[in-house]
């Protein structure tokens, strides 16, 4: 039997709250992130509302002159991996850095100062483009800086599958660590693309609500009158462990991190297949990789992003792979509170999933209203649900027909 790898430290900025505490009482409660946009102005725009992480301040967590060379997704990157590693207490030393890995994504990097460099370019001259552009814009950014501040040593990068970027990255990780390369990783994602470049082109591919007037009502995951999704910005960040180095050093461990599944589409640039082949085999691959049966799960925590050709693949991937038993699985979108973190999503929702198999009880989906007879399953709606579960997945699919799905199990 493989080692167990467990959760030793958790750390997020998000729509919901700067911690993990503050986010998961705002998860429970069934309170939305959403809001008119104030990170720039929308009025050119035809979207006007977004899931801001609202009242961050960088300088909390970082030199103020180190904060001004970063990127905000970077910014957020270091926070969460500051709040992890705080909780974890793990000690980063000359002796065990390089035996610690550091796996952030992001689906993006740094798409606000990239749009800001490319208007400074035409408008004033290449001169004035900043020195530190390339750190700030490159995807791998928010990896190579938590190296850089933490003193880690080991395997360091990002990966980039679109929203699946942060369940993916922390699969990596899990692989890593199964496979003894590593002892730790601090692992998991961040996006900052609240920008007017990032809404405007996701308004474009016409995946976006445009309910600005209304917007306390959106997202509507699995709704019947769903109209797409909100963009949300934020990190989320574990520190994993081998269980056998967690207990050495006394660490209190929160959850296992039980298994991974991946798949591809290979159908469309942005839309998921329509019976949802590759969704349901991540999940299966997810749940085999845990070594577990699928009368074993015990909540879906789903990709659910508010959209019209989403929510009906993923309700179509679940029937695939759990038949009968998909009507008796409790499935809910923490999207429809967050807003779509496109990244990050798959970070956050690993540990939301954490969370619930340690406190028994399942966040809701909100703004849930009107039931969609392609969508008829149980959604967890507008109320939080007192639940025992050991076990939970977490789905995590991305345009490009990414598919990511993590398994997490109660410990011990």
């Amino acid at each position: 039997m493989q080692e167990r790898i467990v959760i030793t430290g958790m750390g997020t900025v998000n729509p919901l709250g700067l911690s993990v505490k503050e986010s998961w009482e705002n998860a429970i409660a069934g309170r939305s992130g959403v809001g008119p946009i104030t990170l720039f102005d929308s009025s050119p725009l035809q979207v006007h509302i977004a899931a801001e992480a609202k009242d961050f301040n960088p300088e909390d967590f970082m030199d103020a002159k180190e904060a001004r060379r970063r990127d905000r997704f970077e910014q957020f990157a270091i926070a969460a991996a500051r709040q992890a590693l705080t909780q974890s207490g793990l000690e980063i030393t000359e002796k065990n850095a390089g035996r610690i890995g550091v796996i952030i994504s992001s689906a993006i990097g740094g798409l606000q100062s990239l749009q800001d460099a490319t208007l400074t370019n035409y408008k004033e001259g290449p001169r004035r483009v900043s020195p530190f552009l390339i750190p700030m814009l490159m995807a791998n950014g928010g990896a190579g800086m938590a190296a850089i501040e933490f003193g880690v040593k080991g395997p360091c990068f990002s990966v980039a599958s679109a929203c699946a970027s942060g369940a993916d990255g922390i699969g990596a990780a899990l692989m890593m660590l199964r496979t003894g390369m590593i002892d730790a990783a601090i692992t998991g994602a961040s996006e900052a693309t609240i920008t007017s470049t990032g809404v405007a082109a996701f308004d474009r591919v016409g995946a976006m609500s445009r309910r600005n007037d209304d917007y306390s009502t959106t997202p509507q995951p699995f709704d019947r009158n769903r109209d797409g999704l909100v963009m949300g910005e934020g990190a989320a960040v574990l520190v994993l462990e081998r269980e056998s180095s967690a207990k050495a050093r006394g660490a209190e461990i929160f959850a296992e991190l039980a298994g991974y599944g991946a798949t591809a589409d290979a159908f469309h640039v942005t839309a998921p297949h329509e019976h949802g082949e590759g969704g349901a085999a991540a999940m299966l691959m997810a749940l085999s990789s845990a070594e577990a049966n699928a009368d074993e799960l015990g909540y879906i925590n789903a990709h659910g992003t508010g959209t019209m050709l989403n929510d009906q693949a993923e309700t179509r991937a679940v029937k695939a792979a759990f038949g009968d038993l998909a009507y008796k699985l409790p499935i809910s979108s923490t999207k429809s509170m967050t807003g779509h973190m496109m990244g990050a999503t798959g970070a956050l929702e690993a540990i939301f999933c954490v969370q619930v198999v340690r406190e028994g009880i399942l966040p809701p989906t909100i703004n849930y209203e009107t039931p969609d007879p392609e969508c008829d399953l149980d959604y967890v709606p507008n109320e939080a649900r007192a639940a025992k579960v050991s076990l939970a997945i977490s789905n995590a699919f991305g345009f490009g027909g990414h598919n990511a799905v993590l398994a997490v199990r109660k410990y011990p």
